[in-house]
C-alpha cells in the first residue's frame, strides 16, 4: 500500500513538471519579461536635465589667460570634446568602460556581477557604463534605489540610440564630481593642476580618471597611505588598460610617472578687487546684449582686458599712498574716505587696471564706476577742447588758444550770460591779466567760467558727451558747468581723456575682450569709434594739460615720462581727482568722502591729511606711483601732437596755422616767449583787471620745489619735464600751482 501510495505521488510531480511544460513556464517567463521591459522601455521616458547637471559657473580671467574668478553656485564649466586631448579621453573610457565605444548603453554582465558582489558582501560595486553614469549625473539622482537603477538603465538605451559616443562621452566628463569642488573636467583641471582641460597630459588625465571613483578619500593631498597607495594603483590600471586597448604605447607608458597635483587652492572668489571688476565686466556685458538672465544661467568664460601686472600696480600705489595713511578702524574720518581709479590704454581702449574700493566685500560699491560724484576742474580741459574744436572767439573777437589773456580776477561776473556768474579762484586768489595756459595750469576758475561762456554752454555740453561724458539731469548747459558740476566716474572721465589722448578720435573703455559660451561668442563692439573733435583741439588741450604737470597743480604726478593731466577739486572738498595721460596709458583717480552707511557725501577736509585733499595730492601722487609702475619705471614715448597755439592779446601770439609738432625730451623754451607783462584784452570781458598778485603774498596750494618753474632736465630720465612746452605756448614760467 505504501509502495503504490509513494510511486502514485511521484508520478503526478512527473505529470506536473514535464520538461515540456517548465520549457514552456520559461518562454512564458521569458516573454512576460520582455513584455514588461517593452511596455518599460515605452513608459520611462528620456526626462530633462536635472537642475544640478546644468549649473555652470562664469570663468573671469586676465587678459593672459589667469583666472582671476568664478561665479556661481557650482564650479563647472563645461567645455566641448574638441577641447580634451584624445588620450586624455581615453583615460575615463580605460578606467570605466572599455567596452564604451561599442556596448548599446548598458552591461547586463557587468550590472549583475555588481549586483553579486554586492549581495554576498563582496563590497558595493558599480558596473554601470559611460552612458548609465552620465544618465545618472545629468537626468537622475544619486540615489542607490533599485527603482532609479532600472530607470537609468532603460534611459541609457535611449541615451546611447539617440546621441553619438562623443556627446555621451563629453557629458560624461563635464558632468562628474572630482573633488575640490570640482564639476567637470575643465573645473577639475584647474583645482588639481592649475591648467584647462586642453593642457592636460595623459598621465594628468589618468589621475582625475582614477580619482572619479572615490574623490574623497583618492585626492592625494588629504589622502592617507592607504588612500593614495589605492589611488596611485587604479592609475596604473588606467594605464594599463590603455595599453591593452592599444591607445597608448607600452614604452611611452613605462615612461610615465604619477603626477602628483598641486595643492588646493581656496576659490576664486569675489573678494577684494575681483568683484568691482566682474560687476562692472557683466554691466558692459548687458549693454553689449548679453541679457542678465544669460550671465546668471552661467558657462561663460569671460576673458577682460586687465592686465594682473597693471592692476597689482593700482592696488599697490593706492594702498602705499592712501590706505596706509588712514587709519579706518580708530578714525571716523579716515573710514569716509574712499578712492576710485580707471586705467584705460591710449591706443586700444582697453582697461587695463580698476581699483574700485577697499574691497567688495566690505565696500560693494564700485568707486570706479560710480557716477555720484562731480569730476570738478578736470572738466576744464574739456572745455578748451570745445573752444578749439568750435574756433570759439572771446566777447571781443579773439580767437580762444593757449596764449590768449583773460583776466584772471577771482569773483569777476562773466561777460555775455544771461545766467549771472562770478566763480571764486582757489583760495580767492586773482591772477589779473593771465594766459589760457597759465589758467590751465593753476586751474583759475574765472578764466574757464568767461571762456565756457564765449564757446557756449550748449556747444560745450555737445562736446562732452562727444568725449564720453555722461548725460544727466545734472549735466546743464549753464556756466557753471565749467567747474564740472556734473556728476562723472573715473570710468568715464578715463574715456574723455582717452579721445583727447587719441587725438579726438572717440575711445570708449572696454573692459571685456571677450565673452564666449559653449555654443556662442558675445559681438563685442569696437572701443575706438570715430572722430568726435579735431585733432588740432584734442592736441592743442594736450599740449595744455602737459604745463599742468610740468609746473602747474599736477607737478606731483610728474616722473620719468612725458605726461599731460588735469586736478580737480568739487564744492565742499566732497571729491578730488586727477586725471592725466602719458602717450601709452590715460588714469582717472578720485577721492570721494562718503558717510561710513554709504549714504551722504562728506567732505575730505582733514579726513586725509590736514586742510583739503585737493586733486593735486594725493589723486596726483597715486597716479604718479600707479603710471611709474605700470610703465615698468618710466617711458621715452613722446607725444605727437599737432597743435594750433591760438591768437589774442599779447606778444607770444603764434599763426593760427596748425603745425604738425613731435615732442621730443629736451626742448628749450625761450623767455622772449612769454610777455612780461601781459597786454590786458579790451575790456570786453572784464572791467579794467587789477595788478597780477605777488607771487610772495600767497601761499601756493600745491607748492612745487622751486615756486617758479621745475629745473628742466634733459634725457630720457624726465621726458615730461617742464621744458616739453613748445615756444610760442606761454605760461609754464613764473607759475604758482594751485589745486
Amino acid at each position: 500500500m505504501g509502495q503504490s501510495t509513494s510511486t502514485g505521488g511521484k508520478s503526478r510531480i512527473r505529470r506536473l513538471f514535464t520538461w515540456k511544460k517548465l520549457l514552456g513556464t520559461f518562454l512564458v517567463t521569458c516573454l512576460l519579461v520582455l513584455g514588461a521591459c517593452y511596455v518599460l522601455y515605452l513608459m520611462v521616458p528620456v526626462p530633462t536635465a536635472n537642475a544640478d547637471a546644468t549649473l555652470q559657473s562664469n570663468v573671469y580671467k586676465y587678459s593672459n589667460g589667469k583666472v582671476l574668478a568664478r561665479t556661481g553656485k557650482v564650479n563647472r564649466e563645461i567645455v566641448g570634446l574638441d577641447k580634451v586631448p584624445l588620450p586624455v579621453q581615453r583615460t575615463f573610457v580605460a578606467a570605466e568602460n572599455k567596452s564604451f565605444y561599442d556596448d548599446n548603453g548598458v552591461d547586463i554582465m557587468g550590472t549583475a556581477r555588481a549586483a553579486w558582489n554586492t549581495v554576498s558582501g563582496k563590497g558595493k560595486q558599480g558596473g554601470s557604463t559611460i552612458t548609465q553614469q552620465y544618465v545618472k549625473n545629468y537626468y537622475l539622482s544619486q540615489d542607490q534605489t533599485a527603482t532609479r537603477k532600472l530607470k537609468e538603465m532603460v534611459i541609457a538605451i535611449k541615451v546611447d540610440q539617440r546621441m553619438g559616443k562623443s556627446e555621451i562621452l563629453a557629458g560624461y566628463i563635464n558632468t562628474s564630481y572630482y573633488g575640490r569642488n570640482a564639476y567637470g573636467i575643465q573645473a577639475a583641471a584647474q583645482a588639481y593642476y592649475g591648467v584647462d582641460a586642453s593642457q592636460l597630459t595623459v598621465a594628468q588625465g589618468a589621475y582625475l580618471a582614477a580619482v572619479l571613483q572615490a574623490p574623497s578619500q583618492y585626492d592625494w593631498a588629504i589622502a592617507g597611505p592607504k588612500g593614495r597607495e589605492a589611488v596611485e594603483n587604479r592609475w596604473n590600471y588606467v594605464l594599463n588598460n590603455m595599453v591593452g586597448e592599444g591607445w597608448l604605447d607600452a614604452t611611452t607608458r613605462d615612461g610615465l610617472k604619477f603626477p602628483v597635483p598641486q595643492k588646493p587652492k581656496p576659490p576664486k572668489g569675489l573678494s577684494g578687487q575681483s568683484g568691482y571688476i566682474v560687476e562692472a565686466a557683466n554691466q558692459e556685458l548687458m549693454r553689449q546684449g548679453v541679457s542678465e538672465e544669460d550671465l546668471k544661467a552661467g558657462g561663460w568664460t569671460i576673458t577682460l582686458n586687465i592686465d594682473e601686472k597693471k592692476q597689482k600696480s593700482l592696488v599697490a600705489a593706492v594702498d602705499k599712498q592712501l590706505e596706509s595713511q588712514l587709519d579706518r578702524e580708530n578714525s571716523k574720518r579716515a573710514a569716509t574716505v574712499q578712492a576710485g581709479a580707471t586705467s584705460v590704454d591710449a591706443k586700444t581702449g582697453a582697461v587695463v587696471a580698476m581699483y574700485g574700493g577697499i574691497g567688495a566685500t566690505e565696500h560693494w560699491t564700485n568707486n570706479a564706476t560710480r557716477r555720484d560724484y562731480q569730476p570738478a576742474s578736470t572738466y576744464k580741459p574739456i572745455v578748451l577742447a570745445s573752444a578749439i574744436d568750435n574756433n570759439a572767439e572771446t566777447q571781443d573777437g579773439r580767437k580762444i588758444g593757449l596764449n590768449t589773456i583773460y583776466d584772471g580776477t577771482s569773483k569777476r561776473p562773466v561777460v555775455g550770460s544771461d545766467i549771472p556768474f562770478n566763480p571764486e579762484n582757489e583760495d580767492n586768489q586773482s591772477y589779473g591779466p593771465i594766459t589760457v595756459q597759465k589758467a590751465t595750469n593753476s586751474s583759475v576758475n574765472s578764466v574757464y567760467a568767461q571762456m565756457i561762456v564765449d564757446v557756449g554752454p550748449a556747444k560745450t555740453k555737445k562736446t562732452g558727451l562727444a568725449l564720453g561724458v555722461k548725460d544727466g539731469a545734472d549735466f546743464v548747459p549753464t556756466p557753471s558747468q565749467s567747474l564740472g558740476v556734473m556728476n562723472a566716474s573715473t570710468l568715464d572721465m578715463a574715456g574723455a581723456y582717452a579721445t583727447l589722448a587719441h587725438h579726438g578720435v572717440k575711445v570708449t573703455p572696454s573692459l571685456v575682450k571677450s565673452a564666449e559660451h559653449k555654443d556662442r561668442t558675445a559681438r563685442l563692439s569696437d572701443p575706438i569709434g570715430d572722430r568726435v573733435i579735431s585733432r588740432e583741439a584734442a592736441d592743442t588741450t594736450t599740449r595744455a594739460m602737459q604745463g599742468v604737470v610740468q609746473a602747474g597743480s599736477g607737478v606731483r604726478a610728474a616722473g620719468p615720462y612725458q605726461a599731460a593731466g588735469k586736478t580737480g577739486t568739487s564744492e565742499n572738498n566732497r571729491s578730488a581727482w586727477f586725471v592725466g595721460y602719458t602717450p601709452e596709458l590715460v588714469t582717472a583717480v578720485g577721492l570721494f568722502g562718503e558717510a561710513p552707511d554709504g549714504g551722504k557725501q562728506l567732505t575730505l577736509t582733514d579726513a586725509i591729511n590736514p586742510g583739503r585733499a585737493n586733486g593735486g595730492k594725493l589723486p596726483a601722487q597715486i597716479w604718479g606711483a600707479y603710471t611709474t609702475a605700470a610703465l615698468g619705471g618710466g617711458s621715452n614715448a613722446a607725444f605727437d601732437l599737432e597743435t594750433f597755439a591760438g591768437s589774442g592779446g599779447g606778444s607770444g601770439d603764434v599763426s593760427p596755422t596748425p603745425s604738425r609738432t613731435t615732442e621730443s625730451p629736451d626742448p628749450t623754451t625761450s623767455p622772449s616767449d612769454e610777455p612780461t607783462t601781459p597786454t590786458p584784452p579790451p575790456t570786453s570781458t572784464a572791467t579794467t583787471p587789477p595788478e597780477p598778485p605777488d607771487s610772495t603774498a600767497t601761499t601756493p596750494v600745491e607748492p612745487s620745489t622751486d615756486p617758479t618753474v621745475p629745473p628742466a632736465t634733459t634725457g630720457p630720465t624726465n621726458p615730461g619735464g617742464p621744458g616739453n612746452v613748445k615756444p610760442g605756448n606761454p605760461g609754464t614760467n613764473n607759475l604758482l600751482p594751485a589745486g
